[in-house]
């Protein structure tokens, strides 16, 4: 059973940074796509970051580019975002999700950025960023 769990969410003024950390247990796959997605109140999801976990390969969203980081601790199964700069319009749940295969796979049939190429998800920590 995949287990993914976040952590590090919080409030920072704007400017600030964050980082988030993604703990994903269970998986017996050497290769499989993990991201990060968010959801602002009363907006649908929106596809943030993914980092395949052989790899390494990243992919992101054009308007965090340049600001956040997402990266990977393979030893301890720990997957990051390091968010830089942040905006008010940041503020969203951010959740962090694990699908069953490559990240490169996903993105050659367009689904990197698809809420339903990712099986398992986690239960989502609070980003706020004040102005």
């Amino acid at each position: 059973q995949v287990q993914v769990e976040e952590s590090g969410g919080g409030s920072v003024q704007a400017g600030g940074s964050l980082k988030l950390s993604c703990a994903a247990s269970g998986y017996t796959d050497s290769s499989y796509c993990m991201g990060w997605f968010r959801q602002a109140p009363g907006k649908e999801h929106q596809w943030v970051a993914s980092i395949d976990s052989g790899g390494g390969r990243t992919y992101y969203v054009a308007s965090v580019k340049g600001r956040f980081t997402i990266s990977q601790d393979n030893a301890k199964n720990i997957r990051y975002l390091q968010m830089n700069s942040l905006k008010p319009e940041d503020t969203a749940t951010y959740y962090c999700a694990a699908g069953s295969m490559s990240c490169d796979h996903y993105n050659n049939y367009g689904l990197i950025g698809s809420r339903a190429a990712y099986q398992y998800w986690g239960q989502g920590t609070q980003v706020t960023v004040s102005s």
